[in-house]
């Protein structure tokens, strides 16, 4: 695995701009998609990249307290950087405050499970590379009984702050009270993290989050023995399924058409799928690198 930057820097970090081996593939360097970046990328030899850490199986620490990063978004960034003989060199950062940075020329792109929606479109460019919805992730052996968000009215549930998962909450307050049940107590959080400490805790008996990420804690936390993820069979890949995508500065819009063809070549040899796969969430890989493609 490759070393990340310091988390303060931004740069330095990733693997050899010529190529690597990323998720058992060796990607190699596109002379002509080199040639297609903006200048001071090329010149830079880095594309500056924001990512909320930790948020599995997008963005983890290899070790607490390490700079070292691993995580599906991350081994994405170092393909996709291997592809265009640049590095891609990424900074934890917290995750309201990412497009912020964006907007301000702190960095060039973005990688943290980002939903393509029309109001981030207004501020940045997305290449969607994956497509997934909310899940609901629950203590082991799901004590609360919670198998839909229905069952979440009139109880604490968590969340992250500033998230696609927190609006979810917030629309759904209105089909509770239509049932004639109570409105869910929400618990923000600042970090995904801190909402599982207090899933953990019983201080909520549920925590709403992207069904990857829940999948994912569900599978590897304490060996699979902290967390389950219900399952609503009327939402098989999770509520409001949309695009991910790399978010990208507007004032760099060399930088979204190159990592957009970038993106096809690794969708086309099979790398995004193989990248997803070791993250056991195969299914929300693209079969084509758009750009912009939410519809609301």
């Amino acid at each position: 695995m490759a070393v990340v930057s310091g988390c303060g820097a931004g740069h330095g970090g990733g693997e050899p701009a010529a190529g690597g081996k990323i998720a058992g593939v060796t990607v190699t360097r596109d002379a002509a998609l080199h040639e297609a970046l903006p200048e001071q990328i090329k010149k830079a030899g880095t594309v500056r990249v924001a990512t909320d850490v930790p948020y599995p199986p997008f963005a983890m620490f290899v070790t607490e307290g390490k700079s070292e990063l691993a995580g599906l978004d991350y081994d994405l960034g170092q393909a996709l950087g291997a592809k265009l003989g640049v590095r891609f060199a990424f900074t934890p950062t917290k995750f309201d405050g990412i497009v912020p940075a964006l907007q301000a020329g702190k960095f060039d792109a973005a990688m943290s499970a980002l939903t393509d929606n029309k109001e981030r479109q207004k501020v940045v460019d997305f290449v969607d590379y994956s497509r997934s919805g909310s899940g609901i992730l629950v203590a082991e052996g799901n004590p609360a009984k919670i198998s839909t968000l229905d069952d979440i009215c009139g109880r604490k549930v968590g969340v992250q702050a500033a998230t696609n998962q927190y609006k979810l909450l917030k629309a759904h307050q209105a089909t509770c009270r239509a049932s004639g049940r109570k409105v869910a107590d929400i618990q923000t959080f600042p970090k995904d993290s801190d909402a599982q400490l207090a899933l953990r805790s019983g201080k909520v008996i549920a925590e709403v989050v992207t069904k990857p990420a829940a999948g994912w804690s569900a599978k590897t936390a304490d060996g699979g023995k902290a967390f389950d993820l219900a399952e609503d069979p009327k939402a098989p890949a999770g509520y409001r399924a949309s695009p991910n995508g790399i978010a990208v500065s507007r004032q760099l819009p060399q930088l979204t058409d190159a990592i957009q063809r970038a993106l096809q070549a690794l969708i086309d040899d099979g790398t995004l799928t193989k990248i997803c796969d070791k993250y056991g969430v195969a299914s929300i890989a693209v079969k084509e690198a758009t750009k912009n493609a939410a519809v609301d």
